[in-house]
């Protein structure tokens, strides 16, 4: 068969730093259109972007022959420079989540991760990784899960 056929959705999310704000508010958006450029030049699709001053949530379809590791890596490598060339002190933590989407769960997907700052008026971005985390029975250590 000469093509690949997949539908590969994933809910990724990374924090920066020690979880520190360092995405000023008003420079969020701005982050989100060059993640998405950046993901856009890599062929990456982006069904959604979101995230708060310390954190980025990301619903993307990846391809078949991509890597997610490899993705994230270049994401959060291209955004990372692109921040301190404004002037910003910043770097991602490391590591990432990455949680599976059924296609049919896709647009409660994307809900949830436009409207961050909303679901953060309830719960921490901790509270909110260990809660995705136990949704997708992801077993983890919690003394090693946030570095």
């Amino acid at each position: 068969m000469p093509h690949a056929y997949s539908t590969n959705l994933v809910h990724c999310v990374f924090s920066t730093k020690d979880r520190a704000d360092l995405i000023p508010h008003d420079a969020q958006d701005q982050l989100h259109a060059y993640v998405f450029g950046t993901a856009k030049n890599l062929r990456i699709e982006i069904m959604a972007i979101g995230g708060t001053a310390n954190h980025i949530h990301i619903l993307i379809a990846l391809p078949p022959k991509q890597p997610l590791s490899y993705v994230v890596r270049d994401l959060k490598a291209n955004s990372s420079r692109w921040m301190r060339e404004r002037g910003l002190s910043f770097s991602w933590q490391e590591g990432f989540g990455a949680f599976s989407v059924s296609p049919s769960q896709s647009l409660i997907v994307k809900k949830y991760i436009r409207n961050q700052a909303e679901h953060h008026r309830k719960r921490n971005f901790e509270e909110e990784f260990l809660l995705l985390l136990k949704k997708s029975r992801i077993h983890y250590d919690p003394r090693y899960v946030f570095g």
